[in-house]
C-alpha cells in the first residue's frame, strides 16, 4: 500500500514538473472509418472510426468512402478514409463547455470514382463559418507540409452541444472530410479575461480583447529556430509547430539552450513546448552588418481580417546578462509594435519564457480579399543596447471571424463536369474528332500568329535591351510565379501592389482638389493632402499638369517602379488613378515634407548635424538598394534633396522615379540627357553615358547641400558661388571649407567624423565617374563617420561636458580624397538586406522640378 501511494506522488510529481495539459474533451474522430476498434495514427494517438462510434452524423445521402491512391506524404490515419456527400451533413459532438480546439483533416484524393475537382462546400459551427467555399485541392495549407489540416478555437456555453456541419457550396458538388479533432484549450489560452489589460492594437493606438464570443483560425504556429514540433510532441493540446525556414527571409543565425533550466515564473509550461523556448534566432555577432537588416519572417494571410500575432521569448544567451543588453524594435505588417524591446526586462530575468500579444488589422487591397504577406521583423535598437542583435522563439498568428461570423475566404468557383460526361458515347467521340479536325486550322494559325508576336518581340528585346517591355501600368508582376520583375532578392511582396484608384475617390479625398490642400508645386504638378477611408488614411496626391513637359512615360513610369520596390528608404507609392485623361499618383504622406524644407529658405527648426547624418546614410541605403539589391539595375537620375522625403521619424525615404531607368548589368547606358542642373553629373551631360555613377555625383551635390546648407544652383550669389560642387571643391582645396559650412553646424560636427564626411562628398563629386565610388562604398562610409560623430559624442559627455559641447573647427590644407581609395569591385557589394519600412510614416510632397530646374 505504501509502494503504491509512493508510485502516485511520484507520478503526480512527474506531471506536475511536466506541466502537461490534460484536456477534458479528447475526441479523435476517423471519418469514413468502418474500423471495428480504433485506428493507430503513426503517433500513436487513438482515432476512433465514425461507423462505429456513438457521435451522430445526420443527412441520409453521406457515405463512407476509402482512396483509390494513397499518398505517401499523409499518413494513413485519419486520411485513408472519408465522409463525402452531396447534400447537407452534421456532426454534433457533447462536450463540456468551455473554448475548443475544432481540427478538420482533409486528403484531396480520389475516393471511389468521387472526382476530386468537385469538392467544394463550406464548414460552420454554430454561428460561426469556418470555412467558405473551400476546395482542399486547390486551397493547400500554406505552412504545412504533407497535409492538410484546418485549426480553430472557439467557446461552448454550458448545455451547448458542438454542431460541426458540412455544406456542398454548389449543385452537383460535394462536402468531404477525413478527419475531426475536438480537444479543450486552458481556459483564457488565447482569450482575454475580463480583468485582462488587453491586447496592443497596432496602428490604432487602443487595446482589444478576445471575448468567447469570438471564432479563431491558427494560419501559423512556428517553432523559430528550432525543428518541427509533432503534435505528439505538444503540451497535451497536439498542436503541431513548424519550423520558420520557410516563412524566413534573412536567416540570422540559430543559438539553443543546451543546459540552462527554463524557469515559468511567468506564464504556464502548457503555453508552449520547452523546446519552443529552448531554440531561437537572432542576427550574430556582426554590429555593422546587423544595422543593415532586418530578420523578417514573411507570413500569408488573407486580406480583409484581424489577426492576434503571438511572439513567444526567451532570453537563454549566455552574452546578455542585463537589461538593455539587448533592445530591439519590433516592426508586424510593417508597422512599429515596440520600439525598444527588451526580453530580459519584460521577463525579469534570464532563461524565463514570456509572449507578447498584438492585434493587427489587415485590410482588403481594393474592394477584393486576397492573400497578402504579414511581416514580422526584429531590428537592432543601437541607441540604448549593447549588442546590435535581435531575438525570437516562437510565432502564433490567428485569424478572428469578421462581424459575420466568418473566417472563410471564398475560393475559386470551380467548374463542374456536365451531366452525362461519365458516360461519353462513341458518336460523341467522333463528334469531337471531326470539331478538332474542322478547327485544326484556324489552331495552326493562331499557333503561327503566337510565334510570329514572339519573334517580333525578341527582336525588340534584341534592338532595345532588356529595357524594353509592353505598354501596362502595373503589369511588371509575373502573378503565376509571383516574382518581380524588378526582383529585389529579399522581396516577398504581395500579389497586389499597386491600388488604382476611381477618379471620384481622388476627388473625394482631395475635396475636389481644393486649393487649400496644395503641398507641393512641381514640374509635375500640384500634390494634395488627401484623406482615403473616410479619413483614416492620411495620402499625398500628385496630380499631373496637362501642360507639364512631364507627361505619360514619367507617370508610367513611376508606376512601374514604385509598385514594385518596397524598402525603409523609398517612398511607398499607394496607387494612381488614370481616369478621364487625368494621370494621378498617391504615396503615403510624409508629414516632415523634404529634406530641402529643412536646409534653407524655411522657417523649420534646422536639424541637427546627427540628423543630418542619419537622413544621408538612410538615403544611400535607399540608392544602394535601388543599384545592387534588384535584379535590373535601378538608376534614379534625378536624386536631390527636394526628392529625399522625411517621415514623422525623420527616416528617409527617396521618392520620385519618374526619371529612373533599369539597367540590367550594363556598364553604361545610353539616353537623352534627363535631371536637374546643379546635380546633374557633367560626364552624363557632356556625353549622354548614364551610369550608377550619375546617381552618385548627384548625392554627393545632396552631401554638400546638408553640410551648407546652401542650394545646389544658386543664381543669387556670385559667379564663383554659383554651382555649390564647384565652389566647395574650390574651398577644400584652398583650406577654406569651414567658411562654407552650415553656421548653425559650428562646433557640433566631430572633426574625425568630418574629415570623413567630406571625403566622402568630395569624391562623389568627381568629374570623372570612374574616380567615384559605387554607392556601397557610399553608404558604409557614412554608416561608420556615423559611428564617429556618436562616439566622439558620447566621450564628451563621459567627460562631464554634457550635451552642451562645442568641437573646435576642422581646417581641409589638402584634398583629403588623396589618401583615399573608394574603387570597389562587385565582389565588395554588401548587400543591404531589405530593412521592413514602418508604414506609420507619411508623405507630404515638394516635387519640384527635373530636366528643365
Amino acid at each position: 500500500m505504501l509502494f503504491l501511494a509512493v508510485l502516485l506522488f511520484l507520478l503526480q510529481q512527474i506531471l506536475t514538473c511536466a506541466q502537461i495539459y490534460i484536456p477534458a474533451d479528447n475526441i479523435a474522430l476517423d471519418c469514413g472509418s468502418s474500423t471495428s476498434g480504433n485506428s493507430t495514427a503513426p503517433d500513436g494517438r487513438e482515432w476512433t472510426g465514425d461507423n462505429m462510434s456513438w457521435f451522430a452524423e445526420s443527412g441520409s445521402q453521406s457515405v463512407s468512402a476509402s482512396v483509390e491512391k494513397h499518398n505517401s506524404s499523409f499518413h494513413v490515419v485519419p486520411y485513408m478514409t472519408a465522409r463525402i456527400s452531396k447534400s447537407e451533413f452534421t456532426y454534433m459532438f457533447p462536450v463540456t463547455a468551455g473554448q475548443k480546439f475544432i481540427r478538420l483533416y482533409f486528403n484531396p484524393a480520389r475516393y471511389n470514382g468521387f472526382d476530386t475537382s468537385v469538392y467544394f462546400f463550406s464548414v460552420k459551427v454554430g454561428p460561426y463559418t469556418l470555412l467558405n467555399n473551400f476546395t482542399a485541392s486547390i486551397t493547400a495549407d500554406r505552412s504545412r507540409k504533407g497535409s492538410s489540416i484546418r485549426e480553430f478555437c472557439v467557446s461552448l456555453m454550458q448545455n451547448q452541444t458542438l454542431n460541426v456541419t458540412f455544406t456542398p457550396s454548389l449543385e452537383g458538388s460535394y462536402a468531404f472530410v477525413n478527419g475531426i479533432e475536438i480537444v479543450s484549450m486552458p481556459t483564457n489560452l488565447y482569450y482575454s479575461t475580463s480583468d485582462h489589460h488587453g491586447i496592443k492594437f497596432i496602428g490604432l493606438g487602443t487595446r482589444f480583447w478576445i471575448d468567447n464570443y469570438t471564432a479563431l483560425e491558427n494560419v501559423h504556429r512556428l517553432n523559430v529556430g528550432g525543428p518541427s514540433i509533432t503534435a505528439a510532441d505538444d503540451t497535451g493540446m497536439y498542436r503541431n509547430w513548424y519550423n520558420d525556414i520557410d516563412n524566413l527571409i534573412e536567416a540570422g543565425v540559430v543559438p539553443s539552450n543546451t543546459s540552462l533550466e527554463l524557469d515559468y515564473s511567468n506564464i504556464h509550461e502548457y503555453t508552449a513546448p520547452a523546446n519552443v523556448y529552448e531554440t531561437a534566432r537572432s542576427m550574430g555577432n556582426n554590429r555593422t552588418e546587423n544595422l543593415l537588416y532586418n530578420l523578417t519572417w514573411s507570413l500569408p494571410v488573407d486580406s480583409g481580417f484581424r489577426y492576434l500575432v503571438r511572439l513567444h521569448f526567451c532570453e537563454f544567451d549566455p552574452a546578455p546578462e542585463k537589461t538593455s543588453d539587448r533592445r530591439f524594435r519590433i516592426f508586424i505588417d510593417n508597422k512599429t509594435a515596440e520600439p525598444a524591446f527588451d526580453v530580459i526586462e519584460t521577463a525579469g530575468g534570464k532563461d524565463k519564457p514570456i509572449y507578447h500579444d498584438y492585434m493587427v488589422m489587415i485590410g482588403n487591397i481594393g474592394d477584393i480579399k486576397s492573400e497578402y504577406s504579414l511581416f514580422i521583423a526584429l531590428h537592432p535598437n543601437k541607441e540604448f543596447s549593447a549588442y546590435a542583435d535581435a531575438l525570437l522563439n516562437g510565432i502564433e498568428v490567428f485569424k478572428l471571424n469578421n462581424s459575420d461570423g466568418n473566417l472563410g475566404r471564398p475560393n475559386p468557383e470551380p467548374k463542374l463536369p456536365e451531366k452525362g460526361t461519365e458516360k461519353k458515347s462513341s458518336k460523341d467521340t467522333k463528334r469531337k474528332l471531326l470539331i478538332f479536325i474542322g478547327v485544326g486550322g484556324i489552331g495552326l494559325l493562331i499557333v503561327l500568329v503566337l510565334v510570329c508576336s514572339i519573334i517580333w518581340r525578341h527582336r525588340k528585346m534584341k534592338q532595345y535591351g532588356s529595357h524594353y517591355k509592353p505598354s501596362c501600368f502595373c503589369c511588371l508582376l509575373d502573378r503565376s510565379k509571383g516574382k518581380s520583375f524588378v526582383g529585389a532578392k529579399t522581396s516577398s511582396l504581395p500579389d497586389e501592389l499597386c491600388r488604382r484608384f476611381s477618379l471620384d475617390e481622388i476627388k473625394a479625398a482631395t475635396s475636389d482638389f481644393n486649393q487649400d490642400l496644395i503641398i507641393g508645386v512641381g514640374g509635375f504638378g500640384n500634390v494634395y493632402k488627401g484623406f482615403l477611408d473616410n479619413g483614416e488614411t492620411i495620402v499625398a496626391i500628385k496630380r499631373l499638369n496637362p501642360e507639364s513637359k512631364q507627361g505619360a512615360r514619367e507617370f508610367k513610369t513611376e508606376i512601374e517602379m514604385l509598385s514594385q520596390l518596397r524598402h525603409i528608404h523609398l517612398v511607398s507609392l499607394v496607387g494612381y488613378c488614370n481616369d478621364n485623361n487625368e494621370m494621378i499618383l498617391v504615396y503615403d504622406y510624409m508629414i516632415n515634407g523634404t529634406l530641402r524644407d529643412h536646409l534653407y529658405d524655411t522657417t523649420n527648426e534646422p536639424l541637427t548635424w546627427k540628423q543630418r547624418l542619419k537622413i544621408c546614410h538612410g538615403a544611400a541605403i535607399g540608392l544602394n538598394y535601388l543599384h545592387t539589391e534588384v535584379k535590373y539595375t535601378v538608376i534614379h537620375r534625378d536624386v536631390k534633396t527636394s526628392n529625399i522625403l522625411l517621415d514623422h521619424k525623420f527616416t528617409a525615404k527617396v521618392a520620385d522615379f519618374g526619371l529612373s531607368k533599369l539597367d540590367p548589368k550594363l556598364d553604361m547606358l545610353n539616353t537623352g540627357v534627363k535631371g536637374t542642373w546643379g546635380y546633374l553629373d557633367p560626364e552624363y551631360a557632356r556625353g549622354h553615358t548614364l551610369t550608377q555613377k550619375s546617381d552618385v555625383y548627384s548625392f554627393g551635390v545632396v552631401l554638400l547641400e546638408v553640410l551648407c546648407a546652401r542650394k545646389a544652383l544658386d543664381k543669387r550669389v556670385s559667379m564663383e558661388q554659383m554651382n555649390l560642387a564647384h565652389w566647395v571643391r574650390k574651398c577644400i582645396a584652398d583650406g577654406t571649407l569651414h567658411q562654407a559650412i552650415d553656421p548653425k553646424l559650428k562646433g557640433k560636427i566631430a572633426p574625425q567624423c568630418l574629415k570623413v564626411f567630406v571625403e566622402i562628398a568630395e569624391s562623389c563629386i568627381q568629374e570623372m565617374g570612374v574616380k567615384r565610388p559605387f554607392m556601397n562604398d557610399v553608404m558604409e562610409r557614412l554608416g561608420f563617420a556615423l559611428e564617429l560623430q556618436e562616439a566622439a559624442d558620447a566621450e564628451l559627455v563621459k567627460s562631464n561636458h554634457g550635451d552642451d559641447h562645442c568641437y573646435p573647427d576642422i581646417i581641409f590644407p589638402v584634398n583629403p580624397c588623396d589618401d583615399v581609395d573608394f574603387e570597389a569591385s562587385d565582389s565588395d557589394v554588401i548587400a543591404v538586406h531589405n530593412p521592413i519600412h514602418d508604414s506609420g510614416s507619411f508623405l507630404s510632397s515638394d516635387v519640384s522640378n527635373t530636366s528643365n530646374a
